[in-house]
């Protein structure tokens, strides 16, 4: 197998990113061995920038060290997911309460926007996720509290390690668009406690949906 081409970014973040997407799109398993000598011949690299991967990996929560057997794609458990879950909902609450107060209408506009191309994107399941993702971060960024953002960021990351995403469940695409436009609602209506509750309401559906 040919090296892959890697840009002149920083070696191992440039790896770390290539390991990241095979473990989002399950090339690389949960509770899988990552077997280090195969990767580095492949990405034609020494196992120090892949180790140095793995390690940023490990603090995402991605990758999991084990004493003496290496490294592990991690496995999500209902503890874990019902924690993470947990985390989310209190976190971006909070920020759409943010969002519904101090947002500028140009922010609204925005988030609308997305909602938007979510409402059009229904029949396609994978550009669902990916622009359901766009609108939760930019709902962040509006809220504007980069520690909040870099929490949620590592906790989606982990969310994605889920074996039974909620948005895979018969029907959940089209509760989680109606839980999108109640939120929608409350954000034109500059209600925060509205908007709070309805984000809380959108992440314990999501969990019950994905356990």
């Amino acid at each position: 197998m040919s090296a892959v081409s890697l840009s002149p970014r920083a070696l191992y973040e440039e790896v770390a990113e290539l390991l990241r997407q095979r473990i989002f799109r399950r090339e690389l398993e949960p509770g899988s061995w990552i077997d280090e000598v195969k990767l580095a011949q492949e990405y034609g690299i020494s196992r120090t920038p892949l180790r140095e991967a793995l390690k940023v990996l490990a603090t995402e929560g991605l990758v999991t060290m084990k004493v003496r057997r290496g490294a592990y794609v991690t496995e999500v458990s209902d503890r874990d997911l019902a924690e993470v879950y947990h985390l989310l909902s209190l976190l971006e609450s909070d920020a759409a309460a943010v969002v519904a107060g101090q947002a500028t209408d140009a922010g609204l506009k925005e988030l609308q926007a997305l909602h938007a191309e979510l409402e059009a994107a229904v029949g396609n399941r994978e550009q669902f996720f990916a622009i359901n993702e766009r609108f939760h971060m930019r709902l962040l960024e509006l809220a504007n509290n980069r520690w909040r953002n870099q929490m949620v960021a590592d906790l989606r990351k982990v969310m994605k390690l889920n074996r039974h995403n909620s948005l895979l469940k018969s029907g959940r695409i089209q509760e989680s668009l109606a839980e999108h436009r109640a939120l929608m609602a409350a954000l034109a209506a500059r209600d925060a406690q509205a908007a709070m509750q309805r984000m809380r309401e959108h992440f314990e559906n999501g969990l019950e949906a994905a356990a």
